[in-house]
């Protein structure tokens, strides 16, 4: 997730707006009728933000040994300063030029652009033939993923930087107007919301029946699913937009208050926290986890490797610039970016550098893994999609 601003604002008093019906009709896999269900991913899938609904920036498809830049799509102006969604042999992502690309998996070839008069920075949800996606002037979008016609669209009073989850028939996400937003896929009509103390800027972790959103509140929140009540809430001491994994039963997150927590959310306690012995920074980045390592990148130019159980530090990889990009393990490598405008491998056991590619522009968005190849974009407007020729 990208910021361009290091402090989160205050409380926005609301307005709620309600959701505009599109003309065009409602397509996907599925009868607009027919229960959701729960949203999984495969290995030729990445329709989230991290991967998956738990947050846990695990790849489900393996990658090659050798990767190679197999294409590269490329705009004008603006860039692309969010994570990819692959569904379908097709890339769907945001661009800061206001555009919402559909490409071509294979051949990087442009299915179709959906423009608007805004610019995207949060990364889309990809869903029964849908894709969700928010915008900076605070309004949420369901685009029909085979045309890229608008189904509906929601307005709330702020910008979204927040990229959406999904729970049965409902779509969840945030805005920085303090409110987490729970609207029916189909019509795009509120179901209910969940008032914050201030900007909820990250992706809602979903586990079985309870929403995880880390605020700039200071605040890890959990909310009931089907009454968007609160369940509780952990005091982390600091504002972030950073998106909580969960492992094990455990929940992971850091803050702009340089600091990276475990957390049990059930006993509402705090089990560890790491904070870097030299140049501690603001961890923007988002972690990947395991039962052996979560990994996260940070301001301080550095990806981190910690113990899940102790948050000891296990290894520490230096990159040339601030590490905003979050990292994705595919077996036993980590792939992640840096605003030095590279894209590395590390070994997941040692931090030991496997690979590099020279991207140009910075990256701060993260990568995207599915069918045998990655996506990651660059804020000079170059989309690459490496893989196995």
């Amino acid at each position: 997730m990208s910021y361009q601003t290091v402090i989160c604002c205050a409380v926005f008093f609301l307005l709620i707006m309600p959701g505009t019906a599109a003309t065009a009709e409602i397509s996907g896999k599925t009868n607009a009728a027919e229960p959701a269900g729960t949203l999984t991913s495969s290995p030729d899938t990445w329709p989230l933000l991290r991967g998956d609904a738990q947050a846990t920036g695990v790849a489900k498809s393996p990658l090659p040994e050798k990767l190679e830049l197999l294409w590269r799509f490329s705009i004008q102006k603006d860039g692309f300063e969010s994570t990819a969604a692959i569904v379908d042999g097709t890339v769907f992502i945001g661009c800061t030029d206001g555009n919402l690309y559909a490409i071509d998996l294979a051949s990087g070839n442009q299915r179709w652009a959906y423009k608007t008069d805004s610019d995207f920075r949060a990364s889309p949800g990809v869903f029964l033939g849908r894709v969700f996606i928010g915008d900076v002037n605070g309004r949420f979008y369901c685009v029909d993923a085979a045309s890229g016609k608008l189904q509906w669209n929601y307005d709330t009073n702020a910008e979204i930087d927040s990229s959406p989850n999904f729970h049965d028939d409902y779509v969840i996400f945030g805005s920085q107007d303090a409110m987490l937003y729970c609207l029916d896929i189909a019509t795009g009509k509120l179901a209910w919301k969940y008032e914050s103390a201030d900007q909820i800027r990250c992706f809602s972790t979903i586990l079985d029946n309870q929403c995880f959103v880390a605020g700039c509140d200071g605040h890890l929140h959990s909310i009931d699913l089907d009454t968007g009540k609160g369940t509780g809430q952990v005091k982390i001491d600091a504002p972030t937009g950073s998106t909580p994994a969960i492992m094990d039963g455990k929940i992971f997150v850091g803050t702009e208050g340089n600091e990276f927590l475990a957390i049990d959310p059930q006993q509402s306690k705090i089990l560890w926290r790491y904070q870097a012995q030299k140049n501690p920074a603001p961890f923007r980045s988002s972690a990947a986890v395991t039962q052996d390592a979560v990994i996260v990148g940070s301001r301080d130019k550095l990806v981190h490797s910690l113990d899940p159980n102790t948050g000891k530090l296990l290894w520490a990889f230096s990159t040339k610039g601030r590490v905003d990009s979050s990292p994705v393990i595919v077996g036993r490598r980590v792939f992640v970016g840096s605003a030095d405008g590279r894209l590395y491998a590390l070994d997941i056991k040692n931090g030991e550098k496997l690979w590099e590619y020279e991207a140009g522009g910075a990256i701060v968005a993260s990568p995207a893994v599915a069918a045998g190849r990655l996506v990651i974009g660059t804020d000079q407007g170059d989309l690459l999609c490496f893989g196995t020729k």
